[in-house]
């Protein structure tokens, strides 16, 4: 399995190897610079893409779900577009996933609240969701992971088993945390970019084609481009008879812990 353990294992052999010939034949520094290069691109790729399991295992789908099944899950709220997205999950009788913002439960402990009594889950996507998460050290990212977990417990009454990154990028510094705060991290394989375009078509267009029993969508209840987004694909979903399931049942794997 390629993981950040073992590729650091072996490119740092590799450069040991070379520094061991450098004392017999003469080995141009190019070498050097290349090894490196590509170690940091694989770290790169690695640490970018949640699926990889680079430096976590993540949950990204269910590959052995042959049923038309689909989980649906939103990151970045509470809000006041949150609001728009229950209606809409409620309208089509769907379950859905919310990654919440700590800052963002203190500011609507309502939404919350609303988001579990009409059975839906929640998981922890940190507190700050800040620019800067990538960088923190694992201490700052328990810090944060522990801030919002208490936050959702206040609703819950039991422990959040379920952590997304912001961004979706892993770190070692996160994995660290992780060992301690035992989350499971939860990705996705159906990514809608709906953070980055607000073009309707483009985005249902994409969803769409990436489709399959077992998916987890990624979106956001973060925008309006986004709940017009969503009504038009659960209505694609319920024409093409495809269930929205929650993440619980997907992956057969439990939302709290008492």
């Amino acid at each position: 399995m390629i993981t950040h353990k073992n590729i650091s294992l072996f490119f740092i052999f590799l450069l040991l190897v070379l520094l061991l010939l450098n004392l017999y034949v003469a080995i141009h520094f190019l070498w050097f610079a290349a090894i490196i290069l590509i170690w940091i691109g694989i770290n790169a790729f690695g640490s970018a893409r949640i699926s990889s399991n680079y430096h976590v295992k993540a949950f990204c789908n269910n590959p052995s779900e042959t049923e038309k099944k689909i989980a649906l899950t939103f990151d970045d709220g509470p809000g006041i577009y949150t609001l728009e997205v229950l209606a809409l999950l409620k309208k089509y009788n769907a379950k859905a996933t919310f990654f919440c913002i700590g800052k963002n439960i203190e500011k609507h402990p309502e939404i919350i609240q609303q988001i579990i009594e009409e059975g839906h889950l929640v998981g922890n996507h940190s507190y700050s969701h800040s620019t800067f998460f990538d960088f923190y050290n694992a201490a700052t990212i328990t810090e944060e992971i522990q801030k919002t977990d208490k936050l959702l417990e206040k609703f819950t009454s039991k422990k959040i088993n379920f952590f997304r990154p912001p961004y979706g990028v892993t770190t070692p510094s996160i994995g660290r945390a992780l060992k301690f705060t035992k989350h499971k991290v939860i990705g996705w394989n159906i990514r809608s970019l709906d953070g980055g375009t607000k073009n309707v078509e483009l985005i249902l267009n994409r969803i769409k084609k990436r489709v399959s029993p077992g998916g987890i969508v990624l979106l956001h209840d973060t925008a309006p481009h986004s709940v017009l987004v969503l009504e038009q694909f659960l209505q694609f979903l319920q024409q093409n008879n495809y269930e929205v399931v929650s993440i619980e049942e997907l992956l057969n794997l439990k939302a709290y812990a008492n």
